[in-house]
């Protein structure tokens, strides 16, 4: 280590002192170092053995396995991590525990790359814009290469790739364009390690020539079928004892062959297919090749009988059929473009937080090396006085925030209901003053009895309480006195209402003055102008009366429903609270 790349070994402090979301971004620097030696020198290899010794290759090894749309650079660098991932471990020789290396490292390589390339391959298989579905083919490509030149390097490793679920995964796909590319890369598997079949299990040999031949029997492309064929041929060639498991195993295949696929451009493979088949065929079995054509025969003519019969009820089900997987399109895009935005938020989320916490404690190490030693338990006591405070605060906001949105409704209706009431009040009370008087109706006459019994108790009420005597001088003093008290009330009342009104008045040119003074430009920026305004009570009424001529202007233009309420008063009336706001600091004529 101590002979190390410089280069190399300041990547690694940087990577160990780096946060997690920007290491991927340093690797990328790996591409360089490796490309600053020509392939296969000791240079090269010395490189080579210094990124693993710095454990740089297990980093690229453990960022593959991270969701990439959360990172820095995206998929992009993930492709080009497995690039370099690929490339550092071709040429590489461990010499202290090359078991480690060997049979734990390179298999755990290649099922993160294989796990990569399956997530690439859902996410082109997801994408709807072009260009968006040609960046990620091409990323697929570049990780599949990785592979491809992996197992190139170390050949035991194409069992490895062969036997593992993501590779199956990736292989049986309904997708043209990453099917071939797959495809691809099992073409390459046999021409590096041409025993690789006779090496895995029976399971896995059975499930990789299923979906070869369901590929020929599912689809009518002839990129497709090439691939396929081209690679059952060179099973055939390599492994004389899984032509008979093809002829045994796949019966229908000569047939299929030769009915789907002649005279598409790949005549020479399929007829070297078809003489390798027909030459593990027996004599006693040509009787059956022809029965099974003919069946096959009799099977196509009735599906298609079914098939024309279906399609005449077809054009009624089209429109139902396009309408669901129009609506079901649009779901699963909305639903997609919500999750990919509530990741977003999500991950922002929680990098504010994390860079808020860094910042907090950063400060807090700072002034503790600020406080004196003595200060210390005195400052974290006051420091968690302080996030007690703050956290209920935060919870009591949130508890009425929610309780709000609980009552929204509520509120809601409540305020509906009392506009409503008042309206009908209001309406109520206008069609009650509106209501004619019904006619005088005189009352009944007395009748004699009733007349005199009246009387009798009038005189009986006079006995008892008789007036009491009084002279015209005694009269006279007592109606001198009534009017002497009578004068005196007028005038103190008089005077009274003088000094309220002038009161009023003061107020209200007090309060135009303060409206004016806090309106007024700063003395520095004062003219001779404004100073007019302070000289003259003129100019404040008038401005007061404009400013009030246009707030009852602005009611009465106003919209319908601010005057909800209102919808029952006298047309020319405006409401003493709609004025208020203007004509309470008015003065005119001595009168607020």
């Amino acid at each position: 280590l101590a002979a190390a790349d410089p280069r190399v070994r300041a990547l690694a402090a940087q990577v160990i002192e780096s946060r997690d979301q920007d290491i991927p971004l340093l690797l990328l620097k790996l591409k360089g170092i490796l490309n600053s030696a020509s392939s296969g020198c000791e240079e090269s290899k010395k490189i080579k053995q210094d990124i693993y010794n710095y454990e740089l290759t297990q980093y690229c090894l453990l960022v593959l396995k991270q969701d990439h749309s959360r990172l820095r650079g995206g998929w992009a660098t993930a492709a080009q991590l497995a690039e370099i991932l690929s490339h550092c471990c071709v040429g590489l020789e461990v010499k202290e525990d090359p078991e480690e290396f060997y049979k734990k490292f390179l298999p755990s390589a290649i099922d993160n790359l294989l796990f990569l390339g399956r997530r690439l391959q859902a996410r082109f298989i997801r994408a709807i814009k072009d260009e968006e579905k040609q960046d990620f083919l091409r990323w697929f490509r570049t990780v599949t290469d990785a592979i491809c030149w992996l197992f190139g390097g170390h050949i035991q490793l194409a069992t490895c790739v062969l036997q593992n679920d993501h590779f199956l995964q990736l292989l049986i796909t309904d997708d043209v364009e990453t099917a071939i590319i797959m495809m691809s890369v099992l073409h390459n598997i046999l021409r590096v390690n041409s025993s690789v079949l006779l090496q895995v299990d029976e399971e896995t040999l059975h499930c990789v020539l299923d979906e070869l031949v369901y590929k020929l029997s599912s689809t009518t492309n002839p990129v497709i079928g090439n691939a396929a064929t081209k690679l059952l041929l060179l099973v055939a060639k390599f492994y004389k004892q899984l032509v008979k498991l093809l002829t045994t195993r796949y019966k229908g295949l000569k047939g299929l062959l030769n009915k789907q696929w002649t005279g598409k451009g790949f005549d020479r493979d399929l007829n070297q297919l078809l003489d390798l088949l027909y030459l593990e065929q027996s004599d006693g079995k040509g009787e059956m090749q022809r029965q099974h054509q003919a069946a096959c025969i009799i099977q196509a003519m009735w599906r298609g009988f079914q098939t024309r019969k279906r399609l005449k009820k077809l054009p009624q089900a089209v429109t139902t059929l396009q309408r669901s997987f129009r609506a079901k399109r649009e779901q699963e895009l909305q639903h997609l473009k919500k999750q990919k935005e509530d990741e977003a938020l999500k991950l922002q989320m929680q990098l504010q937080r994390q860079r808020a916490m860094r910042l907090f404690h950063e400060r807090q190490l700072a002034l503790l090396e600020i406080i004196h030693a003595s200060q210390v338990n005195k400052y974290m006591e006051e420091m968690e006085g302080k996030s007690a405070l703050t956290i209920q605060r935060f919870w009591r906001g949130y508890r009425a925030r929610r309780n709000f949105h609980q009552q929204r409704q509520s509120l809601k209706e409540y305020k509906a209901a009392v506009i409503i009431q008042r309206a009908a009040c209001k309406f109520l009370e206008k069609r009650r003053k509106k209501r004619l008087l019904s006619p005088w109706k005189d009352p009944k006459g007395l009748t004699d009895e009733q007349r005199l019994a009246l009387q009798q108790k009038v005189d009986d009420y006079i006995k008892l309480h008789p007036a009491p005597e009084m002279s015209e001088e005694m009269s006279k003093e007592l109606h001198m006195q009534a009017q002497e008290k009578l004068a005196q009330f007028l005038l103190r009342s008089r005077l009274d209402q003088r000094a309220a009104q002038r009161r009023e008045a003061l107020l209200a040119q007090v309060n135009t003055d303060v409206k004016l003074l806090m309106n007024a430009p700063g003395l520095a920026e004062s003219t001779e102008k404004d100073l007019d305004v302070f000289r003259s009570r003129s100019i404040p009424v008038a401005t007061k009366a404009r400013q009030s001529h246009n707030a009852m202007l602005k009611y009465t233009c106003g919209p319908w429903w601010k005057k909800l309420g209102e919808e029952f008063v006298e047309d020319d009336v405006i409401p003493d609270d709609a004025l208020n706001a203007e004509l309470e600091t008015l003065f005119i004529g001595g009168k607020k």
